[in-house]
């Protein structure tokens, strides 16, 4: 056609205005079809729409929901935590249940979707992790709600708002609990669980039984009776056992999002537990700058209520420990021979030096038992492979730092010290497991 128009000798501008016209000119005829089936398309929809609102208006409280929380919150372990629906409607709903978490987990968009059918429950389940201790506030759930033609959507908001504690990680005390009474050995990781072996308290002569230790054969009563006959012991018990924790700047350090020193505090909890289950005395105190916290050492049953509260709100204060003050309080305070478990982190020899005079004299008159920890990211560093001249330095001086912890227990060795060097996540099984060897032991 532009072809003929050319030939006719007509521009452009003039044959795209005519083909302009033709469309307006055809178009004009069914305008008014079009537009009175817009009409009808539109008048249609609102009458779908105000159906559709009736149906989820058509109860006042359509959705019932029901949060279950635990009783407290434990620190660093996956908490369980659950919500019940149930839809009142006689029609599938479709819904979306947002939760307001507590701002410590920073999970703004948490939220679940769900079809609910008539009279039938549903049930979300969900773990939360939490890294700190401290009150956590739960606030309310948001419920959006539409029917089958998702036309509308209705609001609730549901559920109370509560507040939770949350504590030092009790989760895994049964675990450590079966770990430590077993007379097998076994293994929480990496961490073994030793055997408890008999003290220095004896009980009596007894004939052996298959199962007794042959190391107890008692030679003497032996050849009287004609007989073998073994030593039998029992567990000394009521022996005074304090945790002792550093607050000061070093626990800050944080691995796997928890700080040293909320790994002391986890490790307090599970090894005063064992200690109270060995029917030894459990105590506790937190230092800095001043001495807090202080738990006298007892064997009762509110003993452990009593350390998890004061432990579930324990915070640094980044000033450096005063060991002199540690060591003039234990003098005055704690005075028949107890062990000492203290929490602490050096980083240097240097470091140690400096409280070495210190510690020195509370083992004087006490079985000192020193807990620090291994930087796991320098043996990261160490593992991997050098590419440049940075890389080679900066794989020195983490050996550096890691043969210092090294001396560091030596040091601690020299002087009748007890120590353990472990990483953070290994804390709580090997303090257990070094508890349970200086009991065996008779050391304390």
């Amino acid at each position: 056609m532009k072809k003929l128009y050319n030939s006719l000798f007509l521009n452009d501008n003039l044959f795209y205005g005519i083909i302009f016209i033709a469309v307006l000119f055809v178009a004009g005829f069914f305008i008014p079809l079009f537009f009175s089936l817009g009409q009808v398309l539109l008048f249609s929809l609102l009458v779908v729409t105000f159906i559709d609102i009736l149906l989820i208006y058509s109860l006042k409280k359509g959705i019932h929901i029901e949060r279950f929380l635990p009783e407290r919150l434990s620190n660093g372990d996956n908490n369980k935590i659950s919500i019940l629906l149930k839809s009142s409607y006689k029609f599938n709903i479709h819904s979306i249940i947002i939760e307001e978490l507590p701002f410590q987990f920073q999970k703004i968009n948490f939220y679940f979707k769900q079809v609910l059918k008539p009279n039938k429950e549903n049930k979300i389940k969900y773990n939360l992790t939490p890294k700190k201790r401290g009150v956590y506030d739960f606030g309310h759930i948001n419920i959006y709600i539409s029917s089958p033609l998702r036309l509308a959507t209705r609001k609730y908001i549901l559920g109370e708002e509560k507040k939770l504690k949350c504590y030092p990680s009790f989760l895994k005390l049964k675990e450590f609990d079966i770990k430590a009474v077993s007379n097998d050995l076994n293994t929480y990781g990496n961490k073994k669980i030793r055997r408890i072996g008999h003290s220095l308290e004896f009980e009596q002569i007894k004939e052996y039984v298959s199962g007794d230790d042959i190391r107890s054969l008692n030679w003497k009563a032996t050849a009287k009776r004609n007989q073998l006959m073994v030593n039998q012991y029992v567990e000394e018990k009521s022996q005074p056992v304090y945790s002792i924790i550093d607050k000061g700047r070093p626990m800050q350090m944080h691995f796997n999002n928890l700080s040293l020193l909320d790994y002391a505090i986890n490790a307090t909890l599970a090894v005063s537990n064992i200690i109270l289950r060995k029917q030894d005395k459990a105590g506790m105190l937190t230092f800095s700058k001043k001495l807090e916290n202080i738990i006298v050492a007892e064997q009762r049953n509110s003993q452990m209520n009593l350390i998890s509260e004061a432990l579930y709100n324990v915070k640094t204060n980044f000033l450096e420990a005063d060991y002199s003050l540690l060591y003039a309080t234990i003098k005055r305070k704690i005075t028949s021979r107890s062990l000492l478990i203290l929490y602490t982190n050096f980083e240097t020899l240097d470091a140690l030096k400096r409280q070495l005079p210190y510690l020195r004299a509370i083992a004087k008159n006490h079985l000192l038992l020193v807990v620090f920890f291994q930087n796991t990211e320098l043996n990261t560093i160490v593992e991997q492979k050098s590419s440049s001249v940075e890389d080679v330095y900066n794989k020195i001086i983490a050996e550096k730092f890691m043969y210092e912890k090294k001396q560091i227990a030596n040091e601690l060795k020299k002087y009748g010290i007890q120590s353990v060097l472990t990483k953070p996540e290994n804390l709580t099984g090997n303090t257990i497991n070094k508890y349970l060897d200086l009991k065996s032991r008779g050391l304390f």
